[in-house]
């Protein structure tokens, strides 16, 4: 396996992507996606622990999160996120379609339904929907509005995909939501910088 093959397995992924993005997001479009992500994570010659490992425990931190492609702030972009035990988040949107498709290991997801009336920028009621384990061969998919947290329980760490229909570093709309219901910037207050990875 060669840095160059991955990179044209992400790019062939990523055209494909579009084309279905060029039809129109919904469930369906979301389900057909998820289907060719779910190929490219049964390529564990390509994306394991080795070539993207999780951060070291001495570190402190508890999630490295790759950028596999960079194609521009209008583009889907596809994300590997290699996490440790610990890892959680508190309840976001995403402003964008998003994907989540297990490599390695299980991912607690909590979708939620927003119950307030949205008129209140600064507080969000939220009401649990439903909980779902991303592992491999069970993704889970969201619209731009929908709402989930994560978790990462046990001892083994998580290697997943996270793609979205466009970059996260472009997403200024993206919010998460304290216990208190008081919501905040995502990007600003929750999310730590992306490492690219370049295909030499």
């Amino acid at each position: 396996m060669s840095n160059k093959e991955v990179g044209s397995a992400v790019a062939a992924l990523i055209e494909q992507v579009r084309a279905i993005q060029a039809r129109g997001i919904d469930r369906e479009a979301l389900r057909e996606i998820a289907g060719l992500l779910e190929k490219l994570a049964e390529r564990r010659d390509f994306f394991n622990f080795a070539s993207f490992p999780p951060p070291a425990a001495s570190e402190g931190k508890t999630a490295t999160r790759y950028r596999l492609n960079d194609d521009g702030d209008d583009s889907p972009t596809l994300y590997l996120n290699s996490l440790l035990p610990g890892k959680k988040t508190v309840p976001h949107n995403h402003e964008t379609w998003a994907i989540i498709v297990a490599v390695e290991g299980a991912e607690f997801n909590r979708v939620y339904l927003r119950t307030d009336d949205g008129s209140d920028p600064e507080f969000a009621e939220l009401q649990l929907e439903r909980e779902v384990t991303v592992q491999p061969g069970a993704p889970i998919a969201f619209l731009g509005d929908d709402i989930h947290d994560i978790r990462v329980e046990g001892e083994r760490p998580t290697l997943h995909f996270h793609l979205y229909g466009r970059p996260l570093e472009a997403l200024s709309g993206r919010y998460g939501v304290q216990p208190d219901g008081k919501v905040q910037n995502y990007n600003r207050n929750q999310m730590e910088p992306s490492m690219p990875v370049v295909y030499a």
